[in-house]
């Protein structure tokens, strides 16, 4: 009885997070070729890497293996070297089978021996990845027939004409069809990594991973790979600009258009037509765009009240942002928090019909 107390008392020490794992370990097979993208493989490397860190000792972690049809030392794009073993060494079950992209995507996809192999590769994997342009890859392999997938979004319309039978959506940051995951430009391989994690070990378990390689916070897959704030056209005039900057720094405030243009020295009607020109949209859609853009990182990494998230984005009336946000994503506020909320340590989500009666 008291081996048992005592055991149950070590066990309450472990961070209970650690307490959840309890799979195998997993072999990944990482597959590099000359002109390989560094970061495409850098990236969900060191996640399933710290996670073999924060289990030091277990056998839950990640088995890391690279092989290459150029072994036995492959330079990347960025002139990064990686030590590989040959193909042949990749033979056996595969828990985790992951694809990079490269600029020299063009010859990799010509070369059929790795083609070949990463198709027969894909038999015997519990799940297949891609980072960026591998996508690419894994469609040539035949692997992405009839399935939605996503890639970088500057080679989405290319991959969308190379292979009809994908349906390329350029908007997620990563695509989860099947026991296929592929994610967007570069950076998005450590998200998808996260998430391949989460699937694994548990989402408090991935949340600690993020916070350990201090990432802002996990974002989900249906995240777009576009910011509004970083999409809008920078102004080439600098009252224009100016008039951004303002625009971005009071959004909670009401942002009349004559107040705006009366602050760059012009008249309403000329500021609206110079503002469409250099922008590209009118300076009231341009306001709501940023609103909207506010709301759903505001959305995405808090648990504040959703009648608060719209005071803050200078929306006048809940009832205001429900119609402008659902024109804008097709979906009500409390709806995208559920989908794409980081990070939630309450778990307070407020609704449509609650919000008007929040009082914080």
């Amino acid at each position: 009885m008291h081996g048992r107390i005592r055991q149950e008392a070590v066990i309450a020490a472990i961070p209970y997070w650690i307490q959840a794992v309890t799979v195998s370990q997993r072999r990944v097979v990482v597959v590099v070729y000359p002109g390989a993208q560094a970061l495409d493989i850098a990236g969900p490397i060191e996640v399933f890497d710290t996670v073999n860190r924060q289990l030091p000792g277990s056998d839950a972690g990640y088995r890391i293996e690279f092989v290459s049809a150029d072994a036995p030392l492959v330079r990347t794009c960025s002139g990064m070297q990686i030590g590989a073993a040959p193909l042949e060494a990749g033979e056996g079950p595969i828990d985790t089978l992951l694809v990079p992209g490269g600029w020299s995507l063009k010859e990799a996809l010509e070369n059929r021996e790795l083609v070949s192999w990463i198709r027969r590769a894909s038999a015997r994997s519990r799940r297949v990845a891609s980072v960026c342009g591998g996508a690419f890859l894994l469609a040539e392999a035949g692997l992405l027939k009839g399935r939605r997938a996503t890639t970088h979004w500057a080679f989405c319309a290319d991959m969308a004409q190379r292979y009809p039978d994908v349906t390329v959506d350029r908007e997620p940051i990563f695509v989860w069809d099947g026991r296929f995951v592929t994610s967007a430009g570069v950076s998005t391989g450590i998200d998808m990594a996260l998430a391949l994690v989460e699937a694994d070990h548990g989402a408090a378990f991935a949340l600690e991973v993020a916070r350990f390689l201090v990432l802002f916070f996990k974002r989900n897959g249906g995240q777009s790979q576009f910011s509004a704030i970083l999409e809008a056209q920078l102004a080439d005039r600098a009252p224009i600009r100016a008039a951004q900057e303002w625009i971005l720094e009071n959004l909670e405030q009401p942002l009349p258009v004559p107040e705006i243009a009366e602050r760059a020295n012009m008249s309403v009607r000329n500021f609206a037509r110079v503002f469409r020109r250099e922008v590209g949209t009118p300076p009231g859609q341009y306001i709501e765009q940023m609103r909207i853009a506010r709301a759903r990182k505001l959305l995405e990494s808090t648990d504040l009240p959703v009648a608060q998230i719209a005071r803050r984005c200078g929306f006048p009336a809940p009832e205001t942002f429900f119609r402008s946000f659902g024109r804008a994503l097709e979906l009500t506020p409390n709806e995208y928090r559920h989908r794409f909320q980081a990070i939630s340590p309450s778990g307070l989500i407020v609704g449509p019909d609650q919000a008007d009666r929040s009082t914080v």
